[in-house]
């Protein structure tokens, strides 16, 4: 009988368990892959400097920067205008792909929503912590999302 060693066997187990693991991160509900060429549905929340509402038109700071990052993902943005709660529940439910305006890193939905890094350094900000949220568990697409930021933004 073949005898292996405890260190052979951690590194078989090791093999299987990455074999199974696909692409990291993951977007278990394919937001980048259906954003990407397509739409991206953002729901803004007015905010004072980053996501000003004059009917139909969304501008503002925060508003620059995710059409930009729609821009990179070669996708037009559908605005939906609306409060946090009502917006946050379109995330969940797969209605919207981010949600935005003027949110920071003291936000309650953090066990509603994936979460982006705080960005002190956005225009508009006025040293608020921002976040951009995401559909819960699409981490693929938050990845994508934070590095357009970074390179927009810094952190």
């Amino acid at each position: 009988m073949l005898k292996r060693s405890p260190l052979s066997l951690v590194a078989l187990a090791l093999v299987f368990a990455l074999a199974g693991c696909g692409s990291i991160p993951a977007d278990p509900d394919g937001t980048l892959e259906q954003v990407t060429d397509g739409v991206l549905r953002v729901g803004a929340s007015p905010d004072d400097g980053l996501i000003s509402v004059a009917g139909n038109e969304v501008s503002g700071d925060e508003a620059e920067l995710v059409e930009g990052f729609a821009e990179t993902l070669n996708a037009r943005v559908e605005w939906t205008i609306g409060g946090e709660e009502r917006l946050v529940g379109q995330l969940d439910t797969g209605k919207l792909d981010l949600v935005v305006g003027g949110i920071t890193d003291a936000t309650p939905w953090v066990e509603s929503a994936g979460v982006t890094r705080a960005y002190p350094a956005m225009p508009g900000a006025d040293g608020r912590n921002i976040v951009m949220l995401v559909p819960l568990g699409e981490n693929r697409f938050l990845g994508e999302l934070e590095r357009f930021l970074d390179a927009a933004v810094g952190e």
